[in-house]
């Protein structure tokens, strides 16, 4: 078995030690090497050849934004994960490195937790996720089945859902742009990020985007042309208020690992939309999504992925398109075009459903 060689970049002679340790734990895992800045990283990758970076953001000499830049400049392939502070400072520096190339981000253990806790920390948070990206940089793969291509029936779309996880951030930040500030349908969102997260990425969206984009708000009206993102540890489902469809938020169980979760949006939408949905599962590590997706199918709805090769991660999208609950798969620089096109090419269509979302004068707000 071909070993992921991890090469661990932290200021924190203590994080590096906890980071040691459980990775060395790991038949599939070996530390190639371990650097207390950027500077003294960047020296070693080329003596050792690591498949994967862990990188700290606060770091002496040269911290982690300008030595993933550095990284994207002479090794644009390495998978880098953004090890982050769960601060106002951390989630916006780590979106920022996202901007830049990161594959993923893990938040660091606090401050409180004892050795044991930050230890658990780090092998449910981080460790699959240095597997999943390691194994496609070593070639290690899974092979998918084709996807079963159905045709739904002629309906109106009235909603768009989008799930994604690892690389989704730059995902929904190169598909939202793409949408008009006057498209005809509300989108919501669940993107796997912690709390605080969430509310600069729908920040960061919003002034990319045409579209207004929100976090999410228990009681806010759908209206076409606003997305809004689940909050980071709130599940995000949908009520119907008469004619309007207002957002709700819970903590029930997480589902997959996750809080908020894709499936538990999916179910939601199926259910108060019908056939009336296209939903789109873009790049992220697991499965979350696929029985939201099935039954988003069996209500008549219709449901995109994200291919294989545009994805950082092809986990979710590739675990719905094996189920053959994919209806199109689409490399990421199609999927905001072909979101345009089939919501508009339906607005011309009587729908089996009513509509349940109506024009409004005036903005909800955020």
């Amino acid at each position: 078995m071909t070993q992921i060689r991890v090469l661990i970049v932290d200021d924190s002679a203590v994080i590096r030690r906890v980071l040691s340790d459980v990775l060395a734990g790991e038949p599939e895992i070996e530390v190639a090497a371990t650097a207390p800045n950027g500077s003294i990283a960047l020296a070693k990758i080329p003596q050792v050849n690591p498949d994967l970076v862990t990188l700290d953001i606060e770091m002496p000499v040269m911290d982690g934004l300008e030595t993933l830049k550095q990284i994207r400049e002479f090794y644009p392939r390495l998978p880098v994960i953004m090890f982050s502070t769960l601060t106002e400072r951390g989630a916006t520096a780590t979106l920022e490195a996202l901007s830049l190339g990161a594959s993923d981000y893990v938040t660091k253990p606090s401050n409180s937790d004892s050795s044991a806790g930050a230890k658990e920390h780090v092998r449910l948070n981080l460790l699959p996720k240095i597997k999943s990206l390691g194994r496609r940089r070593t070639g290690v793969v899974r092979v998918e089945k084709p996807a079963t291509v159905r045709r739904p029936s002629r309906r109106k779309i009235e909603l768009v859902a989008i799930g994604t996880s690892t690389g989704g951030p730059n995902a929904l930040g190169k598909v939202l742009p793409e949408i008009p500030a006057d498209f005809p349908v509300p989108i919501v969102i669940v993107q796997h990020m912690p709390p605080l997260f969430t509310h600069f990425l729908a920040s960061r969206l919003n002034h990319l985007s045409p579209l207004t984009v929100h976090e999410g708000k228990a009681g806010k009206v759908l209206e076409p042309g606003h997305v809004w993102i689940a909050p980071g540890d709130y599940h995000l489902t949908l009520v119907r208020r008469g004619t309007n469809v207002l957002l709700d938020l819970n903590q029930d169980p997480p589902e997959n690992s996750c809080r908020p979760a894709v499936d538990v949006l999916f179910r939601s939408v199926a259910q108060t939309f019908g056939p009336n949905v296209l939903a789109v599962v873009m790049t992220g590590m697991g499965s979350d999504g696929l029985r939201g997706a099935k039954a988003i199918r069996e209500a008549g709805g219709e449901v995109f992925v994200q291919d294989e090769e545009s994805s950082v991660v092809w986990g979710m999208p590739g675990a719905v398109a094996a189920a053959g609950q994919a209806d199109q798969i689409y490399p990421l620089d199609k999927i905001g075009e072909e979101l345009v096109r089939h919501v508009r090419q339906s607005q011309s269509l009587t729908g089996t459903g009513q509509p349940v979302l109506q024009e409004r004068q005036t903005s909800t707000g955020a």
